[in-house]
C-alpha cells in the first residue's frame, strides 16, 4: 500500500462548510439633535482653545494710523508676542479682571516696539517704542531727545516715500486731514500716483539699537522739560514724532497717553503678518492679490 492511499484513506470524508459568525449589530443611526449637539461642542472648544491661545501665547493687531511711520504703514498686520512681559488683565479679552497685578513680570528693553492699553480710560491697543524705563531721566530740546542727560545720536536718511493708497485716504477723511497731512508733504512720482514725502532720520538708542523715524515740522512737543520715569511706569514714542499721541503729551483721551503703566503691556510686536493697501474688493478675488503688500510679510522687529 502506498502513502498516497494511506492518505487518502486517513482524510476524514468533506462534510457541511461551517456557518458564519452572526453579523454584528449595525449602529444606531445618529439623529440630526445629536449631530447639532456634537458640532456645537467642537465649535465651543475651539472657541475655547483659541481664545486662550490669543490670550497667552500670540495675537494679531493692525495698523489703523500713521504713529508708527516708518516702520508701520496703515493696513499693516501683526503677531504680537503676549508671553514676552507677563500676564495682566489687560492681557484677556475685554480685560476681564481675573489677574491681579502682573504674572510672569518682565520689563521691555529700550527700543521694543510694544503694544499696549493706552492711559487714561485702559480700553484701546496703541503701539508705540520703548524710549525711557523706570529711574531714566527724558526730556525733549529743539525735536532730540535726550536720555540720562546725554542726547540721542541722530543722523539724515533719505526721505521716505510712500504712495498714497485707499487706505490713507479713508484714514485722513475719518481724521478730518489730508492723506499726506499737509499739501506741502505731497507730490506726483514718475508713475504719475500720489505719493507722500518726509524728512527721515536714524535715531540710535545708547544700547546701540537704531531704527527710522520722520520728524517733518516744529510742533510744541519738539520742547519737553526733563522727568524722570517713576517705578513701574513707561515713556513712549511714535516713530512718526509729529503725528503721535504718545507720552509727551498729558493723558488724555485721543491725545495724548502720558506714562505708560507696565502693568498696561500687552506683548511685544513680534512680525508682519500680512499688510494690504486698502484698495481690495470682495467682489473682485483678484484684487485681494493686488492689494496686498507682500514685501512687508514677514518683517521682524
Amino acid at each position: 500500500m502506498t502513502e498516497a492511499s494511506i492518505a487518502a484513506r486517513s482524510t476524514p470524508p468533506p462534510g457541511p462548510p461551517p456557518s458564519p459568525p452572526p453579523a454584528a449589530p449595525s449602529p444606531a443611526p445618529v439623529s440630526a439633535k445629536e449631530e447639532a449637539v456634537d458640532t456645537v461642542r467642537f465649535l465651543a472648544l475651539l472657541a475655547i482653545a483659541v481664545l486662550i491661545f490669543r490670550s497667552f501665547f500670540l495675537s494679531p493687531f493692525n495698523i489703523p494710523s500713521e504713529s508708527m511711520q516708518p516702520r508701520l504703514l496703515i493696513g499693516d498686520y501683526l503677531l504680537v508676542n503676549k508671553m514676552a512681559y507677563g500676564y495682566s488683565k489687560y492681557s484677556l479679552p475685554f480685560s476681564a479682571p481675573l489677574i491681579p497685578g502682573r504674572l510672569f513680570p518682565r520689563s521691555p528693553e529700550r527700543g521694543d516696539v510694544v503694544v499696549f492699553k493706552a492711559p487714561p480710560l485702559n480700553d484701546n491697543d496703541y503701539i508705540k517704542r520703548v524710549i525711557a524705563l523706570p529711574g531714566d531721566s527724558v526730556e525733549v530740546r529743539d525735536g532730540i531727545v535726550w536720555l540720562n542727560g546725554a542726547p540721542l545720536k541722530r543722523e539724515p536718511m533719505a526721505d521716505f516715500v510712500i504712495p498714497v493708497t485707499p487706505n490713507m485716504i479713508e484714514a485722513a477723511r475719518m481724521t478730518g486731514t489730508l492723506p499726506c497731512f499737509a499739501p506741502q508733504y505731497e507730490d506726483v512720482g514718475k508713475d504719475g500716483q500720489r505719493q507722500c514725502r518726509y524728512k527721515q532720520f536714524r535715531e540710535t538708542l545708547p544700547s546701540g539699537k537704531s531704527y527710522a523715524i520722520l520728524d517733518i515740522m516744529t510742533i510744541a512737543e519738539d520742547n519737553m522739560p526733563l522727568i524722570v520715569v517713576p517705578e513701574g511706569q513707561l515713556f513712549l514714542m511714535g516713530d512718526n514724532r509729529d503725528r503721535s499721541a504718545d507720552s509727551r503729551f498729558p493723558a488724555m483721551e485721543n491725545q495724548g497717553i502720558g506714562l505708560v503703566p507696565e502693568e498696561n503691556l500687552v506683548g511685544h510686536a513680534l512680525v508682519g503678518m500680512f499688510s494690504t493697501d486698502g484698495s481690495a474688493s470682495w467682489i473682485n478675488p483678484i484684487s485681494w492679490l493686488t492689494a496686498a503688500r507682500w514685501e512687508r510679510i514677514g518683517d521682524g522687529f
